[in-house]
């Protein structure tokens, strides 16, 4: 058996599943998200937790149970807890700020690049070099936050751009000189 398939999920108070044969929605206090779950696998409630379970162990239904039980548990922390990545912005000049919803950074390029938020995303500006990205799923925060870092990518030989709270950053020694 999977290790992290065959935990059972528990479902907190105020979240409501309801599945239906391949498909499952999570409804909760923070919004309301979906999942089709592929086909071998089969998705069972009963008193308040949830079970994944596969029909043989034949390697791809082996991948699929692990990663459907990860899937079904981010929706259900989404809809109650939400997800959040932080970005941290290091470089002199380099900054950003919030206009309205939109997100402006100045990044050492000739113009300001404005990142708008996509739908179920948040930003939320702490100081001129600390923003969140907040929402209720994973992938699209995870994915929101990779497309940011991406506009001014840690440098190597100065660690300036932008990066991910916590991320450390391998420095190369620069040219040798004479």
């Amino acid at each position: 058996m999977s290790r992290i398939g065959r935990l059972p999920i528990s479902v907190p108070k105020g979240v409501e599943v309801t599945i239906d044969g391949q498909d499952v929605k999570v409804k909760g206090p923070k919004g309301e998200l979906s999942h089709t779950v592929a086909e071998p696998i089969t998705v069972s409630q009963e008193d308040g937790t949830i079970t994944v379970a596969r029909p043989d162990d034949k390697p791809e239904n082996r991948s699929l149970h692990g990663l459907t039980r990860a899937l079904l548990a981010n929706l259900i922390e989404g809809v109650s807890k939400g997800f959040a990545k932080t970005l941290e912005i290091h470089g002199v000049g380099y900054r950003v700020q919030a206009k309205g919803s939109n997100l402006e950074f100045s990044l050492g390029y000739s113009h300001p690049v404005v990142v708008e938020p996509p739908e179920g995303i948040s930003f939320r500006v702490e100081k001129p070099t600390l923003l969140h990205v907040e929402g209720i799923d994973k992938q699209l925060v995870g994915q929101v936050a990779a497309n940011i870092r991406s506009l001014r990518k840690p440098d190597p030989y100065k660690a300036k751009g932008v990066r991910y709270q916590g991320e450390y950053i391998r420095r190369k020694a620069g040219k040798a000189g004479k």
